[in-house]
């Protein structure tokens, strides 16, 4: 086989060949890697080199840190906001929900638990109309995960096997973030023409972004009854 010429090397990993194969591409992408400068740098770099990319969108951003000051979970509800305001929608809504659940977990664990700080979580205490009822049973504000038409919200939290219906947030958790997105598939051309984008999950972006404002609001208030912060509070 002829040696590859030096004329042949790619300078930039954009102008690498299109290949089938993750073996060849693989090496190329570690030796062209495209923006370096954002896989390299520091803790201190990254986020400040995102405030000043994403300023545009700061006080949404902003909103979220100073309402949960909580870095184990407040980072889902920030990089799904850049996400969303890239036009990111399948990564920005698994992250908002993520966060979602992360945020109830968490402080369910700080508020029920003697251990402290917390070290590992329950991991059968996931998003579940359960945990949810268990959040509101200590006075957290769940009613604001509601979908705006959402009204039988309490009536779906309050059921049981075999007649338990999720609530919405617990719904769209369990299908989407397991890779379940056939609800949202354009049928609009006829079943043999259906077809999926990320702008289909346009609409529960913004919905899920403004869920989770109020969510972060409110849950910001509690914890500070409680004086909780981060997870060693």
């Amino acid at each position: 086989m002829e040696a590859a010429s030096e004329d042949n090397i790619p300078l930039k990993f954009s102008d690498v060949t299109r290949t089938e194969e993750w073996s060849v591409l693989q090496p190329q992408l570690y030796s062209l890697l495209p923006r370096i400068e954002e896989h390299t740098c520091s803790h201190a770099e990254h986020i400040t080199r995102h405030f000043e990319l994403y300023v545009e969108w700061a006080p949404l951003r902003n909103f979220f840190f100073e309402r949960l000051c909580a870095a184990e979970f407040h980072w889902f509800f920030i990089q799904g906001v850049d996400a969303i305001m890239n036009g990111l929608y399948v990564p920005g809504v698994s992250s908002l929900l993520n966060g979602l659940e992360a945020s109830l977990r968490m402080t369910l664990a700080q508020v029920t638990t003697s251990e402290h700080p917390v070290r590992e979580m329950s991991p059968y205490r996931v998003l579940s109309n359960n945990l949810i009822v268990n959040a509101r049973d200590i006075g957290m504000p769940v009613s604001v995960l509601a979908f705006p038409n959402e009204t039988d919200f309490d009536q779906k939290l309050n059921s049981h096997k075999p007649n338990r219906i999720d609530v919405e947030v617990v719904r769209y958790r369990n299908n989407i973030c397991h890779g379940n997105i056939l609800e949202f598939l354009n049928r609009t051309l006829g079943p043999e023409n259906s077809f999926f984008t990320p702008v289909s999950l346009r609409s529960l972006a913004f919905a899920l972004l403004d869920i989770s404002g109020a969510w972060a609001e409110q849950l910001g208030r509690f914890r500070r009854s409680y004086n909780l912060l981060h997870y060693d509070q």
